[in-house]
C-alpha cells in the first residue's frame, strides 16, 4: 500500500509542479547517489528483528568527525578522503560496538533506544566541537575554528573534497546526467549487503531476525550476532554519510547528521518495507519513489496554493507520515495473522 501512496502522489504532485522529466530525473539520481548507501545500511538490521536503526546518526556523526580532524590537518584530495575513511571506519566500528551492547540490554525495545542513542551522541558529539576543538583538542587549520578561538564554525567547506568521486564516469545524453561510477558504487554496496545476507553469518542473521529464542537453543551466540550487525550498520551510514557530504561540498556540522535517520527510514518504507521485512529493492525502490515526491512538492505547492511552504510543510508531513503509517500497517498485519 505505501509505495502505490508515493507512485500516485508523486504523480498529482509532478503534474502541477511543471518541473519537467529531466529535472526531476537528474535530481532524483543525485539523491540516489548521497542518500542510497545510508538507506541500504537500515536492512541488515531489520533483517536481524531489531527494527529500524534510527542510530545510523552515530555513523554520519563518526565520518563527520574523521572529516573535521582531516580538514584540521590539511590533507586534501583522494588522501584525505582515504584518511577520513580509515578514521571514520574505525570509529564506527568502535561506536557500533557501544551500541550493540545496549541494545541487547533493552531486547524487544531497539527502535525507540536507537532514537535516544542518536540523541546522547549528538549532545557529546556538539560538545566536542563546541568546546573541545580549540582547548583539549589541537587544530593546525585556523579557518575552521571561530574567531573566539574555540569550538568549529557552523558551515565548514568542502571544496577540497567536493566530486572527488563523482566526477569519474559523468555521462551527459541530451539533459540527462548520470553519475554511472557513484551510481555502480551504490549498487555496489547493495551487492555487498545481498552477499551477507547469503553467508553462513547472513543465515544467522535471519535466523535470530525470525526467532531469537529458537537460535539460542540451536547454538546461535545472538548477542554477538546483534552486536555485529550494528557494527555492519554503523559503518555503512559512515559510508552513507561521507557519499552524501562529498557530493555537497560542504556540511553544517552541528546539523548536517541530524535528519539523515529520518530521512533514510521513509525512504527504506516507501519502497515496501517493513520494521520485520526489508529486502534490497525496499531500499531502491523507496529511493527513488521518496525523493521524487520530495522533489516536486514544493513547485506543486507554489503552483497550487501559491505558497511554495506548504509543500515543504508537506514533505515533512510525508517524511514523518510514512513511518506512521508504516508501522500502523505492521501493527495491523501481525494482529490480522495472531
Amino acid at each position: 500500500m505505501v509505495p502505490a501512496i508515493f507512485i500516485i502522489l508523486s504523480y498529482f504532485a509532478w503534474q502541477f509542479s511543471g518541473l519537467t522529466g529531466s529535472f526531476v530525473f537528474n535530481q532524483v539520481v543525485t539523491r540516489f547517489i548521497r542518500d542510497g548507501i545510508l538507506v541500504l545500511s537500515l536492512i541488515i538490521p531489520v533483517v536481524a528483528g531489531m527494527g529500524l536503526n534510527f542510530a545510523i546518526t552515530v555513523g554520519a556523526m563518526a565520518i563527520q568527525t574523521a572529516l573535521l580532524i582531516v580538514i584540521g590537518y590539511q590533507v586534501e584530495g583522494i588522501k584525505g578522503i582515504l584518511l577520513a575513511i580509515i578514521i571514520g571506519v574505525f570509529l564506527s566500528l568502535v561506536l557500533g560496538y557501544v551500541i550493540g551492547r545496549i541494545l541487547n540490554r533493552v531486547k524487544g525495545k531497539e527502535m525507540i533506544t536507537t532514537i535516544i542513542i542518536g540523541f546522547l551522541f549528538n549532545s557529546i558529539y556538539q560538545l566536542i566541537f563546541l568546546v573541545g576543538f580549540g582547548t583539549v583538542i589541537p587544530v593546525a587549520n585556523k579557518e575552521i575554528i571561530l574567531t573566539r578561538g574555540i569550538g568549529v564554525r557552523n558551515t565548514v567547506d568542502l571544496g577540497m573534497y567536493r566530486n572527488t568521486i563523482d566526477k569519474f564516469g559523468l555521462f551527459k545524453i541530451g539533459e540527462l546526467e548520470i553519475p554511472l561510477f557513484m551510481i555502480i558504487v551504490v549498487l555496489l554496496f547493495a551487492a555487498i549487503i545481498f552477499y551477507i545476507l547469503h553467508t553462513r553469518f547472513g543465515q544467522e542473521v535471519k535466523a535470530v531476525g525470525s526467532d531469537r529464542q529458537t537460535s539460542e537453543i540451536l547454538g546461535i551466540n545472538t548477542n554477538m550476532i546483534r552486536i555485529k550487525v550494528m557494527i555492519l550498520s554503523t559503518i555503512l551510514a559512515a559510508f552513507g554519510q561521507l557519499a552524501y557530504l562529498q557530493n555537497i561540498g560542504m556540511f553544517d556540522v552541528y546539523t548536517a547528521h541530524m535528519n539523515a535517520d529520518i530521512i533514510s527510514c521513509a525512504a527504506l518504507l516507501a519502497g515496501g518495507a517493513s520494521i520485520k521485512k526489508a529486502k534490497i529493492r525496499h531500499a531502491l525502490m523507496g529511493i527513488f519513489l521518496f525523493h521524487t515526491l520530495f522533489i516536486v512538492s514544493p513547485q506543486a505547492g507554489q503552483n497550487l496554493f501559491n505558497n511554495a511552504a506548504l509543500g515543504e510543510y508537506f514533505r515533512s508531513f510525508v517524511a514523518y507520515g510514512t513511518i506512521a503509517l508504516a508501522l500502523i500497517l505492521n501493527i495491523k498485519n501481525e494482529n490480522k495473522f495472531s
